[in-house]
Formats: structure tokens, C-alpha cells, sequence
């Protein structure tokens, strides 16, 4: 395969699962800003989805105050902000029109339909709750649309190695941002764990990774937030974890070097995140800092993003 198509499949699934991840996230803050203000407490919601989406700086460049009227519209149709879901869905055809041909139909549909439709949603506008509601249903549906497309449709080979090098990259990122922000940044120093907010704001983080329904199936606990964190880090039988998307990552990895007849630098650093995972339990990583664990996961996953271009792409 051409670098330049397997890059294209990369970024496309990259961008389908980000733009899926932005609309979740804008869907459980909206959850929880819709409470009373009893339970959402002193925090700034708004300004808490930015920061799980790494946008706030370039946010505040543009506007003074992170209400919900200027964050939907960064998020969602801004087009000075590269990763808003406007721009995803559009980065998303572009590459998926530079490959068409290694696409099935089913995707291509899925993909350019959602962007034709998207045409029409912009011009419009998202003017009130419902509307939002139903642009926010659109993106997560066009995603898995495109990824049940992919899973039933494509042929194991190379070209769907890398859209689900992708996709799991990606989703990994996600999913460690939005834990991060959770513990350090969303609890205010004098709310109680446990309390009232507290239960609300970890219902929509598990909300915004479909995890909710899943915690109760495997732990039958209220919600706690150690062991919320050991679903959403460890728990590889959850897609959406961190252990999941690097055993994922790891196979297909390997499934690319042997096609090629050769393991490299990607291979061994995604092998060593995934060890590292396997062999890591939430007492100690709690008596070492999460935050400090997250952190550390997320720059060795941007690490894996830098190793798989050098190795492949260029």
C-alpha cells in the first residue's frame, strides 16, 4: 500500500472517532448543566468540556467567556477551531475522497452522506436544545455507522490495519483527557467524594463513554471513583478503556509487521504501554497519582502517534 492512502485511512478514522468523542462530550455537559444548581455546585461545566477536548487555549483566544452559546459553537461549527466537529466530518471526506477506492461503498456513503447533511445543519444552525440534541445523535450515529461499515465491509488487510490504528490511537486520548479532567479539574477542593455532585459529574464522564450501563454490569456498585477508574483504564473487556485500545493497537500493529515482514519502533512502544497496563493496579496507581499515571499514558500514546508516521506514513 502507498504511505500516502494508508495516512489517509488513518486520519479519516481518526477524525470520525473524534468527531464522536466532541459530540459526547457536548451531550453529557449538557446533561449536567441541566440540573439545578444545587448539584452542579461552583464549577464551570463549559469550561471543563474544553479542557478534555485540549482546546482551551485556542479558545480563549477567540472569546472572554466559556458559556454554552460560545463553546457549542467552538466545538461544534467552528471553523477557526481544526478539530470541531464541522472541520472533523470535512477532514474526514477530504481523506476519504483522496481513497476512495480503498473504501467499501458502504462506507463512502456513510461518510459522505454525513457531510452533505452536515452542509444543511450549518447553514441552519443548531438554535435550540432539541436541535442541538439531534445534531449530537447525527455525529455519534455517522460514527458508528462508519465503524460497523468497516468492521462488516472492509478486508483484513493493511488498509483496515490502519484505519484501526486510527481509530484505537485516538480513542485512547479520549478516553484518558476526559478521566484526567474529572479527577483534577471538574470536583471543586471542598465537595466531598461521594457527594451529590460528585455522583452526577461521574454519571456523565461515564455517560460520554457509553460506560455507564457497563460499571453497574461489572462491579453492581454504586459509583465509586476508584473503581470507575479501573474500568475506564484497565477493564480491557470495555472497547473504550486504555488497556483495550493498546491490546488493539498491539494486534494490529503486529497484523502490519507481518504483512511487511518486519516489527519496528511502533511495535515495541505500543508492546510496552500495553505491558505496562497489564501489569499496573489502581492501589498502586492511586499511591503514585493518577494524574501523574494519565499524563504519563497520554504522552507515550502521543509518542505512538509520532513513531507510526515515521515508520509508515512518510
Amino acid at each position: 500500500m502507498l504511505s500516502r492512502t494508508a495516512e489517509n485511512l488513518y486520519w479519516l478514522a481518526r477524525y470520525v472517532e473524534r468527531a464522536e468523542y466532541l459530540a459526547r462530550t457536548i451531550e453529557a455537559t449538557l446533561r449536567v448543566t441541566a440540573l439545578p444548581n444545587a448539584y452542579v455546585g461552583q464549577t464551570n461545566e463549559w469550561d471543563s468540556a474544553l479542557l478534555t477536548a485540549g482546546v482551551s487555549a485556542a479558545f480563549y483566544e477567540i472569546y472572554e467567556e466559556a458559556d454554552e452559546k460560545n463553546v457549542v459553537e467552538y466545538l461544534s461549527f467552528s471553523t477557526a477551531n481544526p478539530s470541531s466537529i464541522r472541520n472533523c466530518i470535512e477532514n474526514a471526506r477530504l481523506n476519504s475522497r483522496s481513497v476512495r477506492t480503498a473504501l467499501t461503498g458502504e462506507m463512502w456513503d456513510t461518510i459522505n452522506g454525513a457531510w452533505i447533511e452536515l452542509q444543511e445543519i450549518w447553514s441552519n444552525g443548531a438554535k435550540t436544545r432539541e436541535q442541538l440534541a439531534r445534531f449530537l445523535r447525527f455525529v455519534q450515529e455517522t460514527s458508528l455507522r462508519f465503524d460497523g461499515s468497516a468492521y462488516r465491509t472492509m478486508l483484513r488487510n493493511d488498509a483496515y490495519w490502519f484505519s484501526r490504528l486510527g481509530l484505537h490511537l485516538e480513542r485512547a486520548d479520549n478516553t484518558a483527557r476526559i478521566l484526567d479532567v474529572k479527577y483534577h479539574l471538574l470536583l471543586p477542593e471542598e465537595e466531598h467524594v461521594g457527594g451529590p455532585l460528585d455522583y452526577y459529574q461521574w454519571t456523565s464522564i461515564l455517560r460520554s463513554v457509553s460506560a455507564l450501563t457497563a460499571y453497574h454490569w461489572v462491579y453492581r456498585e454504586t459509583l465509586k471513583p476508584w473503581l470507575i477508574a479501573d474500568l475506564l483504564i484497565l477493564n480491557d473487556t470495555l472497547p473504550r478503556s486504555l488497556a483495550s485500545c493498546y491490546g488493539n493497537l498491539v494486534r494490529n500493529l503486529d497484523q502490519i509487521g507481518v504483512s511487511y515482514g518486519r516489527q519496528g519502533a511502533a511495535q515495541r512502544h505500543a508492546r510496552g504501554v500495553r505491558n505496562r497496563l497489564e501489569h499496573s493496579n489502581m492501589d498502586d496507581i492511586f499511591q503514585h497519582g493518577l494524574h501523574e499515571f494519565i499524563q504519563e499514558f497520554i504522552a507515550d500514546n502521543s509518542r505512538l502517534g509520532e513513531i507510526i508516521p515515521k515508520q509508515y506514513l512518510i
